[in-house]
């Protein structure tokens, strides 16, 4: 007798609740009345950071529709289009690509031939849904996103086209555009950056949804699916920590699970999942360059993102962030989210990759340390450490400041990839900051110790008093959240011109403040 199947936590391409275990997507959407969409013929949009699970509730709503028997529902995605912005490439691509998946749906197939590029989607369409009437025909298209340009503008407008003489057997009657972003920004992306107008051509949709993420609840829920097939239990520790690296974001959920349950333990465990198999679970996907995060460091490369990304290191304060188009590109990708009001890095996950993507160059320019960074009793030499950075700092800095791709938040950077390169991979760095906080917080944790660590930087408008009382005030309150008895560190960078100008001498110091090192760069 052949054993029976298990299901197992799903981190590559859409689930199906046959194979994997998962929640029903259909409940995380936000602003959507997918009802309406089909009884009152609506066009929509869908929209939400990639791996959040887009794909996988329209292939499930696809199906609900077609068991239905009333309507003829079909996905199409047109990712094949990307890097193609000419109309003469793209459609005759779109065109395949519904074909194809029609095909893959056992759905009659439309066949168009000499159309002008300019008209073969919405030829296409109306030949479809004359193929499948007296259905009418409901069309999910998936990647939007990834159209651009001249073909972009065609695609809308077809669809616009199509849009007044929606019906059986003429057109689709109702429409789903799907991607990363809402609709008016793809046509403002399409358009060199120029915002659509109220008379737009492109108005077309009837409401923009979202997908949320995993509450604290739907995480408990997911495992809990696999506890009632295996057996297989998961502390609470384990759980509140998975929320609390993932923030919900369902992909990170399925990832550490899966690494839980089938990399960290045997896939036959019953053992329970506790907190130090999870731990190993997010080392093991932080060091792995899995396509989902290398995709999102990729990103980096765009100088919108970096400003972005720059302003949360180095805490500013800043009233325009919010209203650039970065930060909306930011959102829009799940790298970026407010808790409360504050702009910051989604999750702690992301914190760690963006980061360590930011710090790679310095981090390898950086030599091996041939310097005792290790007491006797192994724990770190943080004091030793910290004067030797003050070295590398004052030799390298200035030369290495100018070349660097993050003026800002170069001091911070420069400091992480040198910590990260005396740790060589056997510590862990757990970094906090957004924007307006003003400083960094740094908690390595090394040989079962604990250091803190706070960067703050003098700017012109800043007095060096202020900075230390705030720095030291901020420090002793973060150091009490992690570990009370953690030797703190408190690294001030005078960023002044004035500072830049004096001697070296005279801008490296150290001092102990009662119970913080302060240590000046």
């Amino acid at each position: 007798m052949s054993k029976r199947k298990v299901r197992f936590f799903n981190k590559t391409g859409p689930c199906n609740p046959d194979d994997h275990y998962m929640l029903p997507p259909e409940d995380r959407l936000i602003g959507a009345q997918l009802h309406r969409y089909i009884r009152d013929q609506l066009y929509w949009v869908l929209h939400a950071p990639r791996q959040t699970g887009k794909t996988t509730f329209l292939l499930s709503w696809m199906r609900e529709l077609n068991v239905d028997n009333n309507v003829v529902a079909c996905y199409v995605s047109v990712e094949r289009c990307q890097g193609i912005p000419d109309i003469e490439r793209s459609m005759p691509a779109i065109y395949e690509a519904i074909r194809q998946y029609a095909g893959y749906a056992q759905l009659p197939v439309p066949k168009i031939t000499d159309v002008h590029p300019a008209s073969l989607l919405g030829a296409t369409l109306t030949e479809w849904s004359r193929l499948v009437a007296p259905k009418p025909l409901i069309v999910l298209f998936d990647e939007v996103d990834t159209l651009e340009g001249e073909a972009m503008i065609s695609f809308l407008r077809q669809l616009r086209g199509g849009f007044a003489a929606r019906g059986v057997g003429t057109f689709p009657t109702s429409i789903a555009l799907v991607g990363m972003r809402d609709l008016k920004d793809y046509i403002t992306a399409s358009k060199d950056g120029v915002a659509p107008n109220p008379g737009s051509p492109f108005n077309i949709k009837e409401d923009s949804a979202v997908i949320g993420n995993f509450s604290k609840d739907d995480v408990a829920h997911l495992f809990a699916q696999r506890t009632a097939e295996t057996g297989q239990q998961i502390t609470h520790e384990a759980l509140d920590y998975v929320w609390e690296q993932s923030q919900g974001q369902p992909w990170i959920v399925n990832n550490l699970f899966m690494r839980a349950t089938m990399r960290v333990l045997d896939e036959d465990s019953t053992e329970t999942v506790a907190l130090e198999h999870v731990t190993a679970a997010r080392q093991q996907m932080v060091l792995a360059r899995e396509t989902h995060l290398d995709a999102l460091t990729y990103r980096l490369e765009d100088p919108r993102i970096r400003k972005v990304l720059e302003s949360l290191m180095t805490g500013d304060s800043d009233m325009t962030l919010a209203e650039s188009e970065g930060f909306r590109l930011c959102v829009d990708l799940g790298l970026v989210s407010l808790v409360k009001g504050t702009p910051q890095v989604a999750n702690p996950i992301y914190r760690e990759v963006l980061a360590r993507k930011m710090t790679f160059g310095a981090q390898t320019a950086i030599p091996e340390p041939e310097w005792a960074w290790e007491k006797p009793d192994s724990s770190l030499d943080m004091d030793r450490l910290m004067v030797e950075f003050q070295k590398f700092w004052r030799r390298h800095s200035e030369r290495w400041e100018e070349t660097a791709n993050y003026t800002e938040a170069f001091p911070h950077l420069l400091l992480m990839a040198f910590l990260q390169r005396v740790l060589n991979g056997g510590g862990e760095i757990t970094r906090e900051y957004a924007a307006g906080r003003g400083r960094m917080d740094l908690a390595v944790e090394y040989r079962d110790h604990i250091y803190i660590i706070e960067i703050k930087m003098i700017r012109s408008h800043d007095g060096p008093e202020t900075v230390l009382e705030e720095g030291l005030e901020q420090i002793r309150r973060y150091r009490d959240s992690i570990c009370a008895t953690a030797p703190a560190y408190l690294v001030i960078f005078d960023r002044r011109p004035q500072a830049k100008a004096k001697p070296w001498d005279d801008r490296i110091g150290w001092e102990k403040i009662d119970d913080v090192t302060v240590v000046r760069a």
